[in-house]
């Protein structure tokens, strides 16, 4: 019959099965994709959850101060992803931490055994400072959401070193949430951090709580500094570090305190660890394992030091 349509009517007529065809196309995909689950996966900055944790816990973030429960936590994250994305399945937790010569300990082989856990790690200096794990979760967050293998992450971390792996997860479509542990003291997540992410969650006390327990026995880092006890506040510590630099400036002159001002806000090594010790002895407490509070103590520093010049 169509030899006989007018040459039109032909374009016309080829024009609509050429729709046609294409709307059969489109419902299949659209069928195909409806019956096909959306996948989330939720990346742990192990680090973060310790330091962060272990101080509203239990007051320090020194690991040797405080068990863990990193199977039970692991659990309660995937409990509440699970009804924060209903209608999505996990493809698994991602447990970010370090270790020396990046050769698993026996708590992180025993994180390594559970069901739908992997554990990823970077190295772990001499001082104790983790190191490429940023870059390992970046890696792993960046992948699976170019090759579209998650719709949703969720990320457990404060460090602004990950705001690079947020935009580069968004930059492939996924959706990056962001969970933190409430601190006690300001923030302990980065700003730029929470201006990136698409949502925002924050784990209090009573969620915390059950899965960090303070060891029987204090560990005294330095000898004479035991861990027990009530943790100064930051004003104390501050406090501390302006009464240093007035010691300083009375013992060693001006001018020696003086040659550090073009350095501010940074001490030179072996100036910030002189201050740390001398802090640890007024305060017969160890300020290693408490970050925001060294902040404290050099601001302290400088505060008074500055107000003399």
């Amino acid at each position: 019959m169509s030899e006989t349509m007018p040459p039109g009517q032909q374009d016309l007529a080829s024009i609509v099965a050429g729709i046609e065809r294409t709307n059969e196309l489109l419902q299949r995909v659209l069928a195909e994709v409806a019956t096909t689950p959306s996948t989330h996966a939720i990346f742990v900055d192990a680090g973060y959850v310790y330091a962060a944790a272990g101080r509203l816990v239990a007051g320090t973030e020194d690991r040797r101060a405080f068990e863990l429960d990193a199977e039970g936590l692991i659990e309660a994250f995937i409990d509440k992803a699970r009804t924060i994305f209903p209608d999505s399945r996990l493809l698994r937790v991602y447990w970010f931490d370090g270790a020396r010569r990046r050769i698993h300990t026996p708590e992180q082989q025993g994180i390594a055994e559970l069901p739908d856990v992997k554990v990823r790690l970077g190295n772990l200096n001499a001082n104790n400072q983790q190191k490429g794990v940023d870059s390992l979760i970046r890696s792993d967050l960046e992948s699976l959401a170019r090759h579209r293998a998650i719709g949703d992450a969720v990320l457990i971390g404060g460090d602004e070193d990950l705001v690079s792996a947020v935009e580069a997860a968004q930059g492939y479509g996924a959706r990056v949430h962001l969970w933190g542990i409430e601190a006690l003291d300001g923030r302990n997540q980065a700003e730029p951090l929470l201006w990136e992410v698409d949502s925002q969650r924050t784990f209090d006390l009573d969620f915390c709580k059950p899965y960090v327990t303070r060891r029987a026995t204090g560990y005294e880092p330095n000898g004479d500094a035991p861990l027990c006890g009530p943790a100064p506040t930051r004003d104390e510590v501050r406090f501390i570090g302006a009464q240093i630099a007035a010691q300083w400036l009375s013992s060693r002159g001006r001018e020696t305190l003086a040659e550090l001002l073009p350095g501010h806000p940074y001490l030179p090594g072996s100036v910030d660890q002189e201050l740390l010790i001398d802090a640890e002895g007024l305060l017969r407490l160890s300020l290693r394992a408490h970050a925001d509070l060294r902040r404290a103590l050099r601001d302290g520093f400088w505060e008074h030091l500055q107000a003399q010049y």
